[in-house]
């Protein structure tokens, strides 16, 4: 009876052993919107009719890695297995997209056939896709992924030679760049080493102060150059009006050269989103400089503000804690502009579908800029305009009056005298400039903190009443403005904010009667009544 026992339990172990060689278990990681989160790849292989499975709710890149798999394996010397294999992605209910399981895919198939002999698998990630001869090709979200690995307590990550940069200022993980899918295995086999990769973060960040615009390169328009410190100070949105040639563009795209530097924080937050989107420049392991995205007035609804088949961010996602500019502001497509509004206003944007929900960052400071009419001559003086008053307001007009309501700052930009343009005086630095606006900012992120706000643009109707009090004379001064100028009731509040930050940038704890005046003149289209409604 003994001996009858001893044989069952030795059948029962060696069943044990037989199906632990069949079966692995590798992590990867997957991607929600802008974050990762863990994907375990089960795989298992028994007998019968040799087929290859996969489940999981992987897209067509998931299930097509089948045979990619399959002849990497093969070209890189290994043995695939004849037999019935299924693999697993969960967690189930998540939809996988893109490439990067292709590797941890081929790594299940090969621990389950013992051609990988480790038992601390667990503590490892891997990322990579593979092309048909065994090489590990780079991928999209990186970066997003390898945070998330090393927030799960993922000590090693395996990941493309191509994306180690971008990986390595992920500290406490190690990354472990390899080229082909050889090397990973001799790794993991202990018969060669993968060295972990770092990067220098400070000399990133160093390299972020070169830029190749200067705000010292615009000749004249001074007013224009104060009313973008303003709106740099405060965060505010801007619209800039002027005739064709008269500099809107090239003193935009010098906006960024004036705002403050990007923190560590924020600078991991814009990379994730553009390693996501495909847009992460080459050899970029971190972007340090703000974000300047100019779209051309025909793009799409979907383009601007993101989502699409595959759902990826938007322009106006790119161009977080940057500028998004906007040429030619009338001629966009009405409806493209609409869909700004909501996500100018809270700062997100949210695309439902029908397995998840996604939310992309978008908070981001808005620059438009637009002639004043259709021939553009309305502001020049050497210049006739041929357009009727109705000509003029119905070019304008196509500017709604909701997002007018988002936009801080109107400008009037003239055109350049030549006397400026022959001198050899240069102006004001970026550099110069951008000190006084991070003092300004620190101002602000004092005075809102625990607020959730850090800028004056963000203000709210009742953080306008505690924070932008006016005395008696200030009063005084907007109720004329408004009687005299035919202002509309929705630049009140813009005023209040314009107001707050000019007396930020002059250090001042009450908003003064000169603040107020400013923040007047930066209503122009109001003051003017361009825009219809």
């Amino acid at each position: 009876m003994d001996k009858v026992l001893l044989i069952s339990i030795h059948l029962c172990i060696g069943q044990e052993r037989l199906w632990g060689k069949m079966l692995s278990k590798i992590k990867s990681m997957g991607l929600m919107g802008i974050d990762g989160y863990v994907v375990i790849v089960e795989t298992d292989i028994s007998n019968g009719l040799p087929s290859f499975d996969m489940v999981g709710l992987g897209d067509t890149a998931v299930k097509e890695s089948k045979e990619r798999v399959r002849a990497a394996i093969k070209n890189a010397g290994f043995e695939f297995p004849i037999k019935r294999i299924t693999v697993n992605l969960a967690p189930a209910d998540k939809k996988k997209e893109g490439s990067a399981l292709d590797l941890p895919i081929a790594l299940g198939i090969l621990t389950a056939t013992e051609q990988i002999r480790n038992s601390s698998l667990d503590k490892y990630a891997f990322l990579g896709e593979l092309s048909l001869d065994g090489e590990i090709k780079p991928v999209k979200g990186i970066l997003p992924m390898v945070l998330a690995a090393r927030d799960n307590g993922v000590e090693n990550i395996f990941l493309p030679m191509e994306n180690a940069d971008e990986a390595a200022v992920v500290k406490d993980i190690n990354v472990l760049p390899a080229k082909n899918i050889r090397d990973v295995v001799n790794h993991l086999n202990g018969a060669s080493e993968i060295g972990r990769h770092e990067v220098d973060i400070e000399s990133i960040f160093q390299r972020s102060l070169d830029y190749d615009a200067d705000f010292a390169d615009v000749k004249g328009q001074e007013n224009v150059k104060r009313a973008l410190e303003v709106a740099a100070s405060g965060g505010h949105n801007c619209l800039m009006i002027g005739s064709p040639g008269c500099g809107k563009t090239m003193i935009a795209k010098r906006l960024p050269t004036i705002l403050p530097l990007m923190t560590f924080e924020e600078a991991l937050e814009v990379t994730k989103i553009h390693s996501i989107a495909g847009t992460l420049p080459a050899n970029t392991s971190l972007i340090t400089q703000r974000p300047f995205r100019a779209p051309h007035h025909s793009i799409s609804n979907v383009s601007l503000i993101g989502g699409g088949k595959i759902p990826k961010p938007g322009e106006i996602s790119l161009a977080h804690y940057g500028v998004l500019f906007l040429d030619e502001l009338p001629e966009f497509n009405k409806d493209a502009l609409e869909v700004l509004r909501q996500p100018l206003e809270d700062g997100v944007v949210t695309i439902s579908r029908i397995n998840a929900t996604l939310t992309y960052p978008a908070r981001t400071t808005l620059i438009c800029a637009a002639n004043p009419c259709k021939c553009g001559n309305y502001l020049e003086d050497s210049k006739e305009c041929t357009c009727s008053p109705k000509q003029i307001q119905q070019y304008l007009g196509k500017i709604s009056g909701p997002l007018l309501d988002r936009i801080d700052l109107h400008i009037e930009v003239a055109s350049v005298k030549y006397k400026d343009l022959e001198s050899y005086e240069e102006g004001e630095k970026s550099s110069v400039i951008r000190e006084r606006v991070n003092r300004t900012r620190k101002i602000q992120q004092e005075r809102y903190k625990g607020l959730g706000i850090f800028s004056n643009a963000e203000l709210s109707p009742s953080l306008i009443k505690k924070f932008c009090k006016l005395d008696d004379k200030c009063k005084g001064i907007l109720r004329d403005a408004f009687d005299r100028l035919g202002l509309s009731a929705r630049a009140h509040n813009r005023i209040l904010k314009v107001a707050r930050t000019i007396a930020d940038m002059e250090e001042s704890e009450d908003i003064k009667a000169n603040h107020l005046l400013e923040a007047i003149q930066y209503r122009s289209l109001d003051r003017k009544k361009w825009l219809a409604g």
